[in-house]
């Protein structure tokens, strides 16, 4: 395996900010099924993939102004990048004509955010950025 739950739960702003950012018993079951998924990722990418953020608590994932309900919170997603293969537009083309299984798939600027919760909606997004908001477009762009 190329990824553990040591790095899906680590967070330099829950260090700082003295968040105990420890996952519950049944996002720990979903973080390690994301790890199956993550590793499906990388095999389509044929190369190492860098986590930014994975599993986040409530207060964690508040303060760093993630969704409400956002799929970190449940252990289902991860934001990453993989300098190697390309872009992250290039990444999310790459997996959105897979045949890998996820629920979204959203090219967020300069990272990918990939969440496999349940849903498996194979939804494509890409999120635009102004200033204080964050709009999605359906596909990427």
């Amino acid at each position: 395996m190329n990824f553990t739950i040591a790095e899906l739960i680590h967070s330099d702003t829950a260090l700082r900010k003295r968040i105990d950012n420890t996952p519950s018993a049944e996002a720990l079951v979903n973080l390690n099924r994301l790890i199956g998924h993550l590793e499906g990722v990388r095999s389509i990418l044929g190369a190492p993939m860098h986590i930014t953020s994975g599993y986040r608590c409530k207060e964690l994932n508040k303060l760093i102004g993630g969704a409400k309900d956002s799929a970190h919170m449940q252990g289902w997603a991860a934001d990453f990048v993989c300098p190697q293969f390309g872009t992250p537009l290039e990444i999310v083309k790459k997996i959105a004509a897979s045949e890998l299984l996820f629920d979204q798939c959203i090219q967020e600027g300069t990272w990918v955010h990939i969440s496999f919760a349940p849903a498996a909606r194979k939804e494509v997004l890409t999120a635009h950025f102004n200033g204080s908001s964050t709009t999605y477009t359906k596909g990427v762009s």
